[in-house]
């Protein structure tokens, strides 16, 4: 029933002016699922008050509540249609209204970790771009028929909403910098293994994908009432400088059962390193940063190591934000390995002498959809320089891409073989006592000789190309339905 629903709007979305691409399709989703989640929310805290023989303080004032504004019932429980708005009304409701009120919160709130602050930095940053009042109406119809209301109806949600994130990466454009496989994902959760009481940080969170598998990890373990509050509360911690994708992080990680997420909205490198205190440290840090990007000057003055390369900036952050004995795997160009400017042999340097240095995954092209570059995972720990590394070459035995993710499968070998640093045909360890003084060089090759060239059958070949034409169909047919 979810998976039809969210077809459906979808659907309905696709003949909206303003909304043409699944980054639109899943920011206009989220702000109404949010409104809906929070509406189940208040319900359930005001039944288990009255239970309690209390009496429960809404967040939302009754005319802005969904069963109000969105769904009012009649006596049987079905939607009254004299009550709902619909059409012009609709819309001139919740621009002018609605979304005015919401984005008031963030003054009203009384703190950053509030669900009220939340609310109002979502709708701070949501502007609702469906301009039809019936086609608004259809889709809440449809969002009103889904229901966040027991474990499993959220993990079937969650699950939905990751497709949906994965379509944006698939997507392109800037689609991808939304979406890290979530194979990979688990991977590096794995060999860090974080426990209960260990707090997680990711500043580029993204869609949040870190924080939700490691919530994801960590739930099995949390068996008591306080461990599970510990989960809720203390846990899991990230900055998102782009607005569509601080919205995404917090419905993504709201769908996975955390119901105030600690997620700031912030520019993470307009952050003074010299400014970060004992207070601020995390015990494991999660992060696939963006690379390629370039930020101003005046951000730089916040490094030791000065460069305009977003990637090398953030892993800066990463280690300063580090605590002594701190666990990371972050996700990084693999020409970080080797390149021979000033800011990359420097930063090479400060990492292999602050950190242990112990694991590099090398990561086959195509692991990233649509990125045109190899990328290496890097495994350290704060505290001890490094002495060895470890390296692993991921070869799935195929061509990557949009037919041919990455699949847990892959990892399994590079997960089992890391826990005791073995060596194989596509794993072994340098000794940094040998690796060149002047330069840090990382880049070392697999002495077995390297990735193999991977054959594709003409059946394999032959059933992408199919794939693509669909693709391609697709678009063009939503491009004649425009002209």
């Amino acid at each position: 029933m979810f998976e039809q629903a969210f077809k459906n709007i979808d659907d309905i979305l696709w003949k909206e002016d303003g909304c043409t691409t699944e980054l639109d399709y899943t920011e206009q989703t989220s702000w109404l699922l949010f409104l809906k989640y929070l509406d189940g929310l208040e319900q359930d805290k005001a039944t288990e008050a009255r239970l309690g023989g209390k009496k429960y303080d809404y967040i939302l004032d009754a005319p802005y509540r969904w069963e109000a504004w969105a769904a009012p019932k009649d006596k049987d429980g079905k939607l009254d249609h004299n009550k709902a708005k619909t059409g012009k009304d609709l819309v001139e409701f919740v621009d002018g209204k609605l979304v005015p009120y919401l984005q008031g919160f963030k003054q009203r709130a009384s703190g950053p970790d509030t669900i009220e602050y939340k609310i109002g930095e979502i709708f701070a940053e949501i502007q609702n771009k469906i301009r039809s009042g019936y086609n608004l109406r259809e889709i809440i119809d449809h969002v009103d028929e889904l229901r966040f209301r027991s474990q499993t109806e959220k993990h079937e949600l969650s699950h939905l909403y990751e497709a949906k994130i994965k379509n944006m990466g698939n997507a392109g454009r800037n689609g991808g910098e939304y979406y890290t496989p979530r194979p990979l994902i688990r991977a590096m959760i794995k060999v860090v293994a974080p426990k209960v009481g260990e707090r997680i940080y990711d500043g580029a969170c993204g869609s949040a994908g870190f924080l939700c598998e490691a919530y994801d990890y960590l739930l099995p373990q949390a068996t008591t009432t306080a461990a599970r509050n510990v989960l809720q509360q203390k846990t899991f911690y990230g900055k998102e400088k782009k607005s569509l994708a601080y919205v995404i992080a917090i419905m993504n990680m709201i769908l996975h059962g955390i119901e105030a997420p600690n997620i700031i909205h912030t520019n993470t490198l307009a952050e003074n390193l010299a400014d970060i205190q004992e207070k601020d440290r995390y015990d494991i840090i999660l992060a696939n940063p963006p690379f390629g990007g370039k930020e101003r000057k005046e951000v730089q003055q916040n490094f030791p190591i000065r460069t305009g390369e977003t990637a090398f900036l953030f892993l800066q952050h990463f280690i300063r934000m580090l605590k002594a004995g701190g666990r990371a795997a972050v996700v990084i160009k693999n020409t970080f390995l080797s390149n021979t400017d000033n800011a990359s042999v420097s930063l090479r340097r400060e990492l292999l002498e602050s950190c242990n240095l112990h694991t590099v995954l090398d990561m086959p092209g195509g692991t990233f959809q649509g990125a045109g570059v190899k990328t290496v995972v890097l495994f350290f720990e704060k505290g001890s320089r490094t002495r060895k590394v470890w390296y692993y070459q991921l070869a799935p035995g195929r061509n990557m891409g949009k037919t041919n993710p990455l699949n847990d499968d892959d990892l399994a070998e590079f997960i089992e073989l890391q826990k005791k640093k073995a060596d194989s045909p596509k794993s072994w360890s340098v000794d940094v006592a040998g690796i060149d003084a002047a330069t840090f060089d990382l880049s070392t090759k697999n002495p077995d000789g390297g990735e193999a060239v991977v054959h594709r059958s003409p059946h394999d070949i032959i059933e992408e190309i199919a794939a693509l034409d669909v693709d391609c169909a697709e678009v063009l047919a939503k491009i004649r339905a425009l002209v």
